[in-house]
Parts: structure tokens; sequence; C-alpha cells
């Protein structure tokens, strides 16, 4: 077993609560972690027996783009299920972070982290 890290992806967005975030759009900053069995692709050296992190890099900025969510859960949900479904990965844990927040205070940014396993046949 192994992990795959892609870390600080950067992604112009339109998600958010308030409507303006959603109109004008804004930065997003991803983290993942990919963890996926590794023996085939060593023995290999062969990409298409490992995962593509730039296929996972074009799924992820397609979540980005072709949606609109109003929370970072549910964004980070959305990008949990897809990796799974698309890759053979065992699990994924995804930070998505929100370097703009729109509050009456300073803070650096809002993260959400969020898991998911694959369920397992018995």
């Amino acid at each position: 077993m192994g992990k795959i890290r892609l870390n600080n992806m950067i992604f112009y967005a339109h998600h958010g609560y308030y409507q303006a975030e959603r109109e004008l759009g804004q930065k997003f900053q991803v983290d993942m972690e990919l963890e996926c069995n590794f023996e085939k692709a060593i023995h290999s050296d062969d990409l298409k027996d490992t995962v593509n992190f730039e296929s996972v890099y074009q799924k992820v900025h397609h979540i980005f783009s072709s949606y609109k969510f109003t929370l970072l859960e549910t964004l980070a949900d959305r990008i949990a299920i897809e990796i799974l479904e698309n890759f053979p990965v065992n699990s994924v844990l995804i930070r998505v972070r929100k370097p703009n927040v729109p509050l009456n205070g300073f803070l650096d940014n809002v993260e959400v982290e969020h898991f998911h396993r694959r369920a397992h046949d018995a």
C-alpha cells in the first residue's frame, strides 16, 4: 500500500454561501491524499498500473469549474466520491481551503477536511 499526495492545487471557482461569492468567484486550495496499491506499478514501471495524478487533477478541476456549491463540505464530498468512482484508490482524504473568507475579521483561511474509504464487498 502507498499514498499519493497532490498538495496545494489551486482553482478559481464560484462556490460559497453568499451570492457575491457565487457570482464573482474566488481562489480555492486543495490537498488530496490517495491510498492505493503500488505493487503492480512497482514491478511494471508503467503509468497505466498506478493512479495518473494528471488525470486526478483534471477531474478535480472539472468539479470546480462545472458546479457551484454553497458549502465547502459538499464540495469536498463530491470530490472524494468522484475520485473513488474513477480511480483505483482505497481511500481519499481531501482538504479544501478558502483563503478569502467574507467575514468581519481576519484569518488566513478556512479549511474543510473530508475522508472517504472505498466500500469493500463482503
